[in-house]
Order: structure tokens, then C-alpha cells, then sequence
């Protein structure tokens, strides 16, 4: 383990028995401790104020809202926010001596179909008064829109009592009348708003058309994508749906219709026979997106084992023994390998929660090096993709008593993609001339170390 990184990852209903049996039925942490540099004079650190790297890092980033768009007519779109009561700190330090949480909201939409012109400003004050049993509060934001355009979203929340600041960027167009922001996803017993079309066997849900009316819903079946990123040290194209639907129904369309998706898979559904567009539900499987079965950890391996250890792990008798035999293998012994599991499983499952798309998240290629390197050091956005920097050992030179530090950083470009089936699809932009340091990452973890790029003493 890097001595510039200390985490403490801990996964839910891992392993019932056997050598790691230990880490059973614990819930995921998670604890970062930064290194310290003393000299006798340092250079000040410049803050940067373009660095949103808290927002994939969940010990920088305690509240974590869900965001929609809905298009409700030609010329109005609503923001939908979530915010989750484990999340949000309530207070009774108030007039009114009322348990709540007290948020500022600001809300820059932008037209990025001609570059990025600013369309609409908001700016709410919101208190959230806290109510017995209640898990969510969801809020809407209207904004002004116009037919044929491509916007995205800036939104930023203060969250006053504990001094904190929230981005996201949310993109949305209003291209057609069919597409996916003219649905509202809900519920099918309790009407509330769904955030995530990420659905569940036995799970009863509604979709609702908001932009007129309609006769037929047509559900396009797509099987599960479960191809995996090659390494981004590969000069090869990106790997996406290159198969059609399996399956196409027809249904007679009301807005109350129960529908339940019961196989893993990607569903389209719209109310436009052609399906070139419309809403998406994705199915993956009974335990996403936790990792608490052998079958289910033994695929996220394929980032460090050869397909020969994947393929013994999977026709295995006991495949959880085979699963601890390769961990214990990496560590060493029981102790060390239980620590590398914790670490590994812990950032699948956050690259779960941040880079799903028609794919769980740990498939794609932003996962593949989230699980890998590790939460970036730097990421900056905007509307056509990301840059994630990693730090590289910090170079120090001296003159005299004074010492001037320089940082670099190893960047990963990834570029959005325009999807029928997610806003949340990205493609890692691979070079010639880029040393990714792959081969090394891998061969620190598989000789039980959790690789930091900062960290000399690991290559």
C-alpha cells in the first residue's frame, strides 16, 4: 500500500466463509490521509478553483444529489435534485428551532449547440425542514428552453451549515419530441420519482409521456454489453453496442401502465415505433451494484488477471476459495489480502455509483482506471468530456534555505459520447506518445500493493 494513501474500504456481505470470512457484513468506509512536506521555507500552494476531483472522491464530497431533466413543454424544462437524508446535516440552530438543512442553489444553463452561450440563471434558497422516515427530498427547478438545442446544466449548491460546495453538470437537449427527456420515470405503487433507470427484478415502475398523447409504448430488449475496456496503454477503438435489440413488443400505452423488467439487459422504451430514441431502463442483475458474490467478483479481476486465472476461477468447484487463493496469492497472507479486497471492491462499487451507463460502471473505461489508480488528483470538465490527473512524485529543488516544488501530473482525456441510452457514456482518448504505467500498476497490485503513481518506492 502507497505511503501517500492510506484507505480504509469496507464491503457489504462479501464472503460468507472461508479465509476472508472476517470481513463479512461490514459497511463500505472509507478514509484518505494526505502526506505532509516540511521544509524550512515551502512555496504556497495554489488553490485551484477548476478542479472538481472531489466530486468522484467520496471522503471530499459527503453529499452526493441526483439530478433530472424533463422536458415539459416546447419552451420549459425542469431540473429535478435529490437530496438523500443520510446525506444532510440538520440543525435546530434556528429562529424556529426546527431540525433542518439549509442549501443555495445556482443553477447557469447553457446552449452548447453553438459553443457555450449562458440561456438561463437561477438562484434559490432552500431549507429543508427534516421529517420522520422521510429518506429523500426531491426538488425542481424550472428553466427556459428552446425546441432544437443542445444545453447542459451548472449547478452549484452551497450547503451553509457546513460550509461545503457541490457542482454537477447535467447535459439535456431538446432535439425531439420522443427522446429521453420527455419522460418521467416513477414509481408504479408509490408514484415517487425515479433518478436512477437502473431497475431491480419484482421492481414496478410507470413511464409517463409528458408531450402529448399516445397509443403504443414499443420496448426495444437489448442483452447485457459485457465486454470490458481494453488497457488504455492499447491503441485499439473503443468497444461499444455493436448488436441490435433481441426483442421488440408493442404495448397499449397509459400512463399507469405497471411494466417490470425481470431479465438483465438494457430496455428502450418509446412511444415512436422507430426507436431511435426514448427512455432507457437497465437491468444488471439481482446483486448491482454491490460485489458480494464470487461470481460477481471474480469479473471486475479481468483488470489484473490473465483470462487462464479468470477462467479457472470461473468453472472452479469452490469459486470463493479460488477467489481467495488469488488474493492471497497478491498479499501474500490472509491479513494483506483481506486489505486488498477491501480497497478493490470498495472502488468498484463507487465506480458503480459514478460511470454506470448501458454498462455498470466498473465496465467502463473512467472505472477502469478509477479501480486502478485510484480517485483522481485533478479532474476537469466541460461539455465534451473530462481530464483526470494523477500526481507524479513531487520534484524538489533547492537554492539556498528556500525550496520551490513542482507537481506534474499523469492525465487521462476521456471524451463524451452521444448515446440512445445514456448521458453518461465516455470514451478514454488513447496516444502514441502517452506512458500510462499500466504494466507497473497491475504488477503492484498483484504483488499486493495498491498502486500510487506518487509513490517512487512502488515502481
Amino acid at each position: 500500500m502507497g505511503q501517500n494513501e492510506y484507505e480504509t474500504f469496507v464491503i457489504a456481505n462479501c464472503m460468507n466463509k472461508g479465509h476472508l470470512s472476517n470481513i463479512c457484513r461490514l459497511m463500505i468506509g472509507a478514509s484518505i490521509m494526505t502526506a505532509l512536506f516540511t521544509s524550512c521555507y515551502t512555496s504556497r500552494p495554489v488553490i485551484d478553483t477548476n478542479d472538481l476531483s472531489y466530486l468522484y472522491n467520496p471522503m471530499k464530497n459527503p453529499v452526493n444529489p441526483r439530478y433530472n431533466i424533463i422536458s415539459e413543454t416546447n419552451n420549459q424544462s425542469s431540473l429535478g435534485i435529490k437530496f438523500f437524508a443520510s446525506e444532510l446535516f440538520f440543525s435546530e440552530a434556528n429562529p424556529q428551532g426546527v431540525a433542518s438543512a439549509s442549501m443555495a442553489i445556482t443553477v447557469k444553463l447553457f446552449n452548447t449547440t453553438r459553443g457555450m452561450v449562458l440561456s438561463d440563471t437561477s438562484y434559490y434558497n432552500l431549507s429543508i425542514i427534516k421529517e420522520e422516515g422521510k429518506q429523500e427530498y426531491i426538488y425542481h427547478i424550472p428553466l427556459r428552453v428552446n425546441p432544437g438545442l443542445e444545453y447542459v446544466a451548472e449547478v452549484k449548491i452551497l450547503d451553509r451549515l457546513r460550509a461545503l460546495v457541490m457542482q454537477a453538470f447535467i447535459p439535456f437537449n431538446t432535439m425531439s419530441v420522443t427522446g429521453k427527456y420527455n419522460y418521467r420515470a416513477q414509481g408504479h405503487f408509490d408514484k415517487i420519482e425515479l433518478f436512477n433507470p437502473v431497475v431491480r427484478v419484482n421492481e414496478f415502475t410507470n413511464l409517463v409521456y409528458l408531450r402529448g398523447k399516445a397509443d403504443s409504448l414499443y420496448v426495444a430488449y437489448y442483452k447485457p454489453y459485457t465486454i470490458i475496456p481494453d488497457p488504455p496503454s492499447m491503441l485499439l477503438p473503443e468497444k461499444a453496442i455493436d448488436y441490435g435489440p433481441d426483442t421488440i413488443v408493442a404495448l397499449p400505452y397509459h400512463d399507469t401502465l405497471p411494466m417490470m423488467f425481470p431479465k438483465s439487459g438494457i430496455y428502450l422504451c418509446s412511444v415512436d415505433s422507430n426507436l431511435t430514441d426514448g427512455f432507457t431502463f437497465f437491468n444488471f442483475g439481482p446483486t448491482y451494484p454491490e460485489m458480494n458474490t464470487p461470481d460477481v467478483m471474480i469479473e471486475p479481476l479481468a483488470y489484473l488477471a490473465t483470462e487462464n486465472e479468470l477462467n479457472n476461477m470461473r468453472t472452479a468447484q469452490r469459486p470463493k476459495v479460488a477467489l481467495d487463493e488469488f488474493w492471497i496469492k497478491c498479499g501474500g497472507n490472509v491479513d494483506k489480502a483481506r486489505e486488498l479486497i477491501r480497497i478493490y471492491y470498495t472502488r468498484v462499487l463507487y465506480a458503480n455509483y459514478y460511470f454506470t451507463s448501458y454498462k455498470e460502471g466498473w465496465r467502463t473505461e473512467r472505472g477502469m482506471i478509477y479501480i486502478i489508480y485510484g480517485p483522481p488528483d485533478k479532474v476537469y470538465k466541460n461539455s465534451e468530456g473530462e481530464n483526470w490527473g494523477y500526481s507524479k512524485p513531487v520534484i524538489k529543488s533547492s537554492w539556498g534555505t528556500r525550496y520551490k516544488v513542482k507537481s506534474e501530473y499523469l492525465y487521462f482525456t476521456f471524451k463524451k459520447k452521444k448515446s440512445v441510452f445514456s448521458d453518461n457514456d465516455y470514451f478514454i482518448s488513447r496516444s502514441e506518445t502517452l506512458v500510462t504505467y499500466w504494466d507497473q500498476a497491475v504488477a503492484s497490485w498483484k504483488k499486493g500493493i495498491v498502486f500510487r503513481l506518487d509513490n517512487p518506492e512502488e515502481f
